[in-house]
């Protein structure tokens, strides 16, 4: 392989994650097998022709067009995206100089940068934060692999099985696989306990609590009780672990030895205890900020056990004649565990698997036992190194635009929006988000660089850019993507799902949504600018979906064009909204979002820039249209 294609493999969908590249439902270890074949039938194909078994619509049409990167439309859009790009990077670069009229306003802001002669913006404490602790979570990733290694040179798997491999030397027993289990779990058990009382202190003991009684609500209750029980008693934790900051031993002091003054008394021993525990709070003291991932594998767990006592009357690896050890994602998720295997401990080890815990992905439960029993064939090293290798590019891109543009310092520094031109305006609100983008991204890639070196392959959050979604819906099934598998599986399909066809099942299917993002906004945070967030989400979704029901792609058949062009205008209206909630929940606020309208539309120039903006938009949405068209000729069929 030269050089350059391995760094094109790089960015391959592949490299990511092989769940966008292979259907949910396909074990990896069939798309092994015919990587060969595969391999010299695409050396033999031609890409601008559709490839055979791709998608088509009632006609028998394949959905996917002849390419469009060499007509002359596609070189129009070469030309815009070469003048635009990086005038869009000057605009937002040129109001980061200190020659800049307010750069005073943040300067205080900035820290000293490794780039000569340029500060860096990490003014935001959650980059700021993940920043600094970069090393010693590259020490932990190389240690905590290392670690188990050696438990398992000293405590080796025996061989339970005598029976014949007939799938080859890749084949697992099922005694083979619980004996796996053992021995991961019993290490990950370990780990977990000291894993808490580094990163919480005493306040891991706060965390085993909740964690027991989530165990004893799934397996004590009556049956019919368990969903209920189980999403009001997390929903209340959410908001109990807000309210009361985490449960300081020091209040709890107070409630059970209450005083007449105000502070603690000295002289009394339950006081002094109570105030040497709060003191010992480990590397992370706010334990409850981290907890609310938690709770999504404590609901996991509980309904995953719920729904698993459905199903012990029939097994479905029996009925399916299935392979334990070559089984698809979707068989892994939907497969309930043994009995046996729903354990205190297997859920603790679950609950508190170090790669996972502080940030995710999200793994369910059923998917985590399928994986330590038989480890996924889809962990290859040389995936795993260019993973790696992307992570770090993806750092260095933060890097490089946090020190040549300063959006989050400028929002941060009280600005005088008037001050700006529309254009600046546009393009700080636009580099804001990227910034959030990317800010979300860093972390989760690596702690799920962190699994796979570890041997556990969670789904990918980020699939797109935030500059590659021009869908509304699809843009929410791509971000933050394993925690969309969470909504789907455990609230979207038990709401009953989507629904197409009429306007009541089009009504329904929007009042699941506002369930789910109301659930999610508070899920974040119990802050007002979430919660609008979320409704706003939920409107914005509206005209997209009214849009798809009055427009179906199936009449447009005999003019694609005209259709793909309609389509274009729809996603400008759509990015425009998608940036307005997220401006509003995660960035400037209510307020802020109010004063950037009100510098953009005070003067006619404002408007000339909207109607500049809403053409390069459109260019833009264009691109991402082929982009998918490219896919599809290649057989992928992602939905965002």
């Amino acid at each position: 392989m030269s050089i350059f294609s391995y760094i094109r493999s790089i960015y391959a969908l592949d490299t990511i994650d092989t769940r966008f590249t292979n259907s949910s439902g396909t074990p990896y270890k069939t798309v092994i097998d015919g990587r060969a074949e595969n391999a010299a039938a695409n050396a033999k194909r031609d890409d601008s022709i559709p490839r055979a078994g791709v998608r088509t619509d009632h006609s028998g049409r394949p959905i996917a067009q002849p390419s469009k990167w060499r007509t002359p439309e596609f070189y129009f859009y070469y030309f815009i995206f070469i003048t635009v790009v990086p005038y869009m990077f000057w605009v937002a670069y040129d109001v980061s100089r200190p020659s800049d009229p307010n750069y005073h306003k943040y300067e205080d802001l900035l820290s000293p940068g490794w780039i000569p002669g340029r500060k860096i913006d990490v003014s935001d404490a959650q980059y700021h934060s993940f920043r600094t602790n970069v090393p010693y979570l590259a020490l932990l990733l190389t240690l905590h692999p290392i670690f188990r290694r050696l438990y398992n040179a000293f405590r080796p798997v025996p061989s339970r099985s005598n029976s014949p491999k007939p799938n080859g030397s890749s084949y697992i027993s099922a005694a083979d696989g619980d004996a796996h289990m053992e021995q991961r779990v019993s290490f990950d058990f370990g780990f977990a306990f000291i894993f808490l009382a580094a990163l919480h202190g005493f306040s891991g003991i706060k965390i085993v609590i909740i964690l027991y009684i989530n165990h004893c609500i799934a397996t004590q209750i009556p049956r019919k009780y368990i969903p209920a029980a189980t999403w009001i008693f997390n929903i209340c934790t959410l908001f109990a672990n807000e309210l009361s900051e985490g449960y300081k031993f020091e209040k709890m002091a107070r409630f059970i030895s209450p005083l007449n003054g105000v502070g603690l008394d000295s002289t009394n021993p339950l006081h002094n205890w109570a105030t040497w525990l709060d003191n010992y709070g480990g590397i992370i003291s706010r334990w409850e900020i981290q907890f609310n991932l938690t709770v999504l594998r404590l609901i996991s767990f509980n309904l995953d056990y719920y729904w698993s006592l459905d199903k012990r009357s029939g097994s479905p690896i029996e009925k399916k004649q299935l392979d334990l050890s070559n089984l698809s994602e979707r068989d892994r998720i939907s497969i309930p565990a043994n009995p046996k295997d729903y354990s205190f401990r297997n859920y603790f080890a679950y609950a508190i698997y170090a790669p996972l815990y502080l940030a995710g992905p999200i793994l369910t439960f059923n998917d985590y036992i399928s994986q330590i029993k038989y480890p996924p064939a889809s962990i290859e090293s040389a995936r795993t190194i260019k993973y790696g290798i992307r992570f770090l590019l993806c750092l260095l891109a933060m890097e490089i635009l946090l020190h040549f543009d300063y959006c989050v310092a400028i929002s941060k520094g009280n600005p005088n929006w008037s001050d700006y031109t529309p254009a600046q305006l546009s393009l700080l609100s636009y580099f804001n988000l990227h910034v959030l983008w990317l800010k979300l991204l860093l972390p989760w890639r690596f702690f799920r660089l962190w699994s796979l070196v570890d041997g556990i392959d969670p789904p990918e959050n980020m699939i797109r850019c935030l500059s590659n979604n021009p869908s509304t819906v699809a843009f929410w099934r791509g971000w933050h993507r394993s925690y969309n598998k969470f909504l789907v599986r455990y609230i979207y399909i038990p709401l009953g799902g989507a629904k197409s066809g009429t306007w009541l099942s089009t009504a329904r299917t929007m009042f699941n949504y506002a369930v789910i993002f109301t659930f999610v906004a508070l899920w974040h945070d119990i802050k007002l600018n979430l919660l609008i967030w979320g409704w706003l989400i939920v409107l914005f979704m509206l005209p997209e979906v009214i849009a798809g029901f009055i427009f179906p792609r199936k009449k447009w058949e005999n003019n694609l064009t005209a259709y793909r062009v309609l389509c274009g205008f729809g996603a400008v209206g759509n990015l425009m909204m998608m940036m307005t909630a997220n401006l509003v929940g995660f960035a400037v606020g209510v307020d802020g979002l109010k004063s950037i309208i009100h510098g953009i539309f005070k003067d006619y120039s404002g408007l000339v820039f909207l109607v500049t903006a809403w053409c390069v938009l459109f260019v833009g949405i264009q691109v991402m249209f082929e982009v998918r068209e490219t896919e599809m000729r290649k057989g992928i069929f992602l939905r965002c």
